[in-house]
């Protein structure tokens, strides 16, 4: 990956490995100083009982939750509920409240705030303050304006400046992922005046992985370890010790992108740089991997036709404005399936067993349907799908439906030719199983193929392929399946023995 003069490079390969035995600068835990990650900690096991309790103390309960780590103390404040949970938060600390206010679940954290900046915005000021800055601006995007304007109103002059920066930037971008929060140091320093200049800001600490090496202007220059830094001879330039070649991410680049970079190359951090390569933040793994999570529950959602930025925690109104509009796209698909069907009234009324097969024949196209559009819907998140490759997955998911269908008709045919067969021996409804077993395979086939081809096609129009793809599919596959298995025993009634009443 280059990013305009910043060349390639890949993470750092030279770790630290185990080699069996402490170093004189390790230090080994006594037995009581392991914890299972699994197990529940003490302060996890008193929260439990606080809430246990018929009457909880809300300061006592807020004492309880500043003991557990951030994430754990997230999930009570969740437990709880929002109207508690503003309590408990009003009662914890600053720190410990803003770290758990950071790790809750989005559009709870949001509501929360919401609550905060009504009842006291000063203390939802310096909440957001004592955030990371990518938490803070996640928080800040999905505010409404009013509560953000009068947020940031409680802020300090820098600090407002800051975030208001931040809020330039897309969220689903590079630069909505970012935070400021990074160690740079100028590129004429000595490795002595860096260390010194990192221990001033208080930074020596196991979130920083690596110092970035910017010049008078900001532009980057390079990076180095602080396993480098702290093993170099303190005269030396912390230029001649750091990485001259430096992958970077513009700040209009699309999370998705950022992810799968990433991915390809195990980065931990990736800094964000503007057109003239200057620094403007770094991105850290942490915030891909929830990144990540984000958009694949996103796309999950977004294939039924349930609003994107939806959770459990969501309004009703939310739910409502998310839901109700591909409601009513899904109420005119299906109709169409049901028009189908219409026209092929008097066939059904000639024999009932039509109408037992006609959802047996639509479901399997359904799923065979379902199973090519994840395939698809996968590929094209992990970009596996590229340009030439297209045509190529939609001739083998064809093959594949073929294929299944011709062994579904097969089966599902020969069990209805042996009912009807048994039913009237001396008729030749047994010919209807062939009709069974044809319309199947075609159903089947049509299910693949447009699943397969859907995602594709609505990509190629500039929109997400997720959106909705599971409404259109059914729409496809049930009309389909009803006209080939209605219309082929229509054209085959005299054949097949049917009298249709009213020809």
């Amino acid at each position: 990956m280059q990013v305009d003069g910043i060349d390639s490079e890949r993470p750092d390969d030279s770790r630290d490995t185990a080699r069996g035995e402490p170093s004189p600068l390790e230090v080994v835990p006594h037995d009581d100083a392991v914890v299972e990650v699994t197990e529940p900690t003490p302060e996890d096991e008193r929260v439990e009982e606080l809430l246990a309790a018929i009457t909880v103390d809300l300061p006592e309960l807020a004492e309880a939750v500043e003991q557990q780590e951030a994430p754990d103390a997230a999930e009570t404040l969740e437990q709880i509920g929002e109207a508690k949970a503003v309590e408990v938060i009003e009662e914890m600390e600053t720190d410990s409240a803003a770290d758990a206010l950071a790790h809750m679940h989005p559009s709870l954290a949001v509501s929360v705030l919401e609550d905060l900046i009504g009842e006291d915005p000063e203390y939802a000021g310096k909440l957001i303050e004592e955030m990371a800055p990518d938490d803070a601006t996640d928080l800040l995007q999905n505010l409404g304006d009013d509560s953000r304007d009068r947020l940031l109103g409680t802020l300090g002059k820098v600090e407002a400046v800051k975030f208001r920066r931040l809020l330039e930037y897309p969220e689903k971008s590079a630069g909505g992922m970012m935070t400021t929060d990074y160690l740079a140091v100028r590129d004429s320093m000595a490795v002595r005046e860096a260390i010194e200049a990192i221990r001033r800001a208080g930074a020596l600490g196991e979130d920083w992985l690596y110092v970035f090496v910017v010049d008078w202007r900001g532009r980057l220059q390079g990076r180095a370890t602080m396993r480098a830094l702290l093993l170099a001879n303190p005269a030396q330039r912390v230029t001649e010790v750091s990485e001259k070649q430096v992958d970077a991410v513009k700040p209009d680049v699309d999370r998705e992108e950022v992810a799968r970079e990433f991915e390809k190359y195990d980065y931990l951090v990736l800094p964000v740089v503007d057109d003239e390569d200057r620094m403007l933040g770094v991105i850290t793994v942490d915030d891909v991997v929830d990144a990540i999570r984000q958009e694949s529950t996103e796309d999950v959602q977004a294939m039924v036709g349930a609003g994107r930025e939806e959770a459990v925690f969501s309004s009703v109104a939310d739910k409502l404005r998310g839901r109700l509009p591909w409601l009513f796209v899904n109420l005119f698909t299906s109709s169409l399936a049901a028009i189908v069907v219409m026209q092929f009234d008097e066939l059904i009324g000639s024999i009932a067993i039509l109408a037992v097969i006609m959802p047996v024949i639509a479901n399997q196209a359904g799923n065979a349907g379902q199973q090519s559009l994840a395939v698809t819907m996968r590929g094209i998140v992990l970009d596996e799908v590229r340009e030439g490759a297209a045509l190529g997955l939609v001739r083998r998911e064809a093959i594949v439906g073929l294929v299944n269908g011709t062994i579904c008709g097969l089966l599902v045919g020969s069990v209805v030719a042996m009912i009807e067969y048994f039913q009237q021996p001396d008729a030749a409804m047994w010919k209807l199983g062939i009709v069974v077993a044809i319309a199947m395979t075609v159903a089947l086939s049509v299910g693949t193929l447009v699943g397969s081809s859907l995602p594709l096609v609505v990509r190629r129009m500039g929109a997400d392929p997720a959106t909705a793809s599971t409404i259109f599919l059914t729409m496809v596959t049930d009309s389909m399946s009803f006209l080939a298995f209605l219309g082929l025993s229509y054209m085959l009634s005299g054949w097949i023995g049917i009298t249709i009443t009213g020809r």
